[in-house]
């Protein structure tokens, strides 16, 4: 069942949003060559804490921790490894999501660990380029097929790269997942047709090599799998949560309100 959030409810996810925007904003300053990434688990964790809100990940399907961590060739749900050190040009994706009084926020963002590389710094101009692509079509009378276009077209048509095909974007709020289900691949005017008072993530993940698919690997002593890109290249991955309004998309994970002017509340 899909829901549409009142205005009330869309102003809640907001300021969930803005929890976990600064969190991502604190991150930029504080990842760093030889941190541990139980590190970033931590101090994301407290962060959330000490600003009235709780990591909605925790405990869903049995998961224990407040982010996913992911790096290099790992496209998503890889969990925060006490003893796994950060590199020079490693290339880190840190997701989560943050409950603050019943209100959800979901966000990923994709950092560069030390030094970056021109390959590096194209794949993450590339995906989130993608990632705006789609907010643009998130528009009242649209269609999920409008949004998963966008990203398609440019990610594999213009720049060649594998644009991930079994994960995908979602509803929120109250729950972290909900319908719809939110495709980055996808037809022209096909599919669920868009209205006022949904709420979604888009969260495109980008390949650098160009395969759109993903392995499965898994953590036998945790019971835990989690996704690595098909052709083991570098992959990254952005994503706001947004509400769908009569006057347009509104990011309501905004880290940067200059360049996201257009799609605030």
């Amino acid at each position: 069942m899909i829901t549409l959030k009142s205005k009330r409810e869309i102003e809640g996810m907001n300021k969930s949003g803005a929890i976990l925007a600064a969190a991502h904003l604190m991150l930029r300053d504080r990842l760093y060559v030889g941190m541990d990434t139980w590190e970033i688990e931590k101090m994301v964790d407290n962060f959330i804490q000490e600003h009235g809100a709780t990591a909605s990940e925790k405990g869903v399907d049995g998961y224990k921790y407040a982010t996913c961590i992911s790096i290099n060739e790992e496209v998503a749900h890889a969990i925060p490894r006490k003893g796994l050190k950060l590199k020079n040009h490693d290339v880190v994706t840190v997701d989560f999501c943050v409950n603050w009084q019943g209100y959800q926020s979901d966000s990923a963002w994709t950092y560069v660990i030390g030094e970056t590389t021109p390959e590096i710094e194209h794949l993450l101009a590339v995906t989130h380029k993608a990632l705006y692509l789609g907010i643009e079509q998130a528009k009242v009378g649209n269609r999920v097929g409008d949004i998963g276009y966008a990203i398609q077209n440019y990610v594999e048509n213009e720049e060649h790269m594998g644009d991930v095909r079994e994960l995908i974007g979602h509803g929120i709020g109250p729950s972290v997942h909900e319908e719809p289900d939110i495709f980055h691949y996808g037809r022209p005017h096909h599919g669920l047709r868009l209205k006022e008072g949904m709420v979604i993530t888009i969260e495109p993940m980008v390949n650098a090599g160009g395969s759109s698919h993903i392995d499965t690997e898994f953590m036998p002593d945790i019971d835990w799998e989690y996704y690595v890109s098909e052709d083991r290249s570098l992959s990254a991955q952005f994503e706001h949560t947004l509400a769908i309004t009569k006057e347009g998309p509104k990011i309501l994970t905004s880290q940067d309100k200059i360049f996201d002017k257009n799609f605030l509340i």
